[in-house]
């Protein structure tokens, strides 16, 4: 049941400093979709993919949030260009960046001094730090929160299978065999904890030649929707690999905010309508 009041500040679960638990219940009851982007490896463009959707679900007119989990390795606030520290009030609330009017972002990378620096953190340490994200950033009302999960079935993971019950698992893939044998563990993973799978998307599924126009398969093809069928998970679309999407994210300048008409930025929009519709959504036009 979403809680009635004007913000999660007024919550008597924080105004009598009760548990962590309640005030992460009273904040995702304002959320209607949690999904969480994972990958069974490194390096299939999992950090992208979340962006993406998060991006495109905002210029839709969806009032979004983008939560960067990966504790290790975040790269959501460099993707967006988002620099400097977040606030927080005093009530001791994160308060989130506002890339847009409908896009809100978190990241572990903005409460760093030294973005350079390395985190060694054991499990309990990273299990209390989503705890704390969860229950204190200031979201208020969502259409979704996208969470961008480091790869493989660790810590992080585990966490939020535990805080958040209702979260939707989006798994990262790429064609090669080698990636799609780590997806299969991710399936199983979300299998035994009781998440709920979304579907599976395959990134940089060959490369539209940009002089030729020739499709090029960089690694092969059709391996995602093939572990789709034999794993009997929706299967949500392919993504080709574009130089320009790695160039946008070094600048913090996403391409899908330059209105280009490219193979990339079409199987986005392809892609998230896949998405909305596996979750109930009406679409909303661009």
């Amino acid at each position: 049941m979403k809680c009635d009041r004007k913000s999660c500040a007024d919550c008597p679960s924080a105004a009598q400093k009760r548990s962590k638990e309640d005030l992460i219940e009273c904040r995702l009851s304002r959320i209607r979709n949690k999904v969480l982007v994972m990958s069974g490896k490194g390096g299939v463009g999992k950090s992208s993919i979340a962006s993406y959707l998060a991006l495109a679900l905002a210029q839709k007119g969806y009032q979004v949030g983008l939560l960067d989990i990966d504790l290790h390795g975040p790269s959501i606030a460099r993707m967006f260009g988002l620099n400097g520290p977040l606030n927080i009030t005093a009530e001791r609330e994160i308060v989130p960046h506002e890339y847009s009017p409908n896009l809100k972002i978190v990241s572990i990378e903005s409460m760093l001094e030294d973005t350079d620096s390395a985190i060694i953190w054991r499990g309990p340490l990273k299990h209390g730090v989503i705890q704390q994200f969860l229950a204190d950033c200031r979201w208020e009302d969502l259409d979704f929160l996208v969470l961008d999960a480091p790869p493989g079935t660790g810590d992080e993971v585990l966490s939020i299978s535990r805080f958040i019950s209702d979260a939707k698992a989006l798994i990262v893939t790429t064609p090669q065999e080698v990636a799609l044998a780590d997806v299969r563990k991710s399936i199983n993973f979300c299998h035994k904890v009781g998440m709920e799978i979304l579907g599976l998307v395959e990134n940089m599924s060959g490369l539209f030649c940009p002089h030729c126009n020739r499709f090029i398969p960089i690694f092969q093809t059709g391996g995602g929707r093939k572990t789709s069928v034999a794993m009997k998970v929706d299967f949500l679309g392919e993504l080709p690999f574009d130089p320009e999407v790695v160039a946008g994210g070094d600048r913090g300048n996403p391409v899908l905010n330059g209105g280009a008409d490219t193979p990339f930025v079409r199987a986005v929009w392809e892609f998230v309508e896949a998405v909305l519709e596996n979750l109930g959504e009406k679409v909303k036009g661009i």
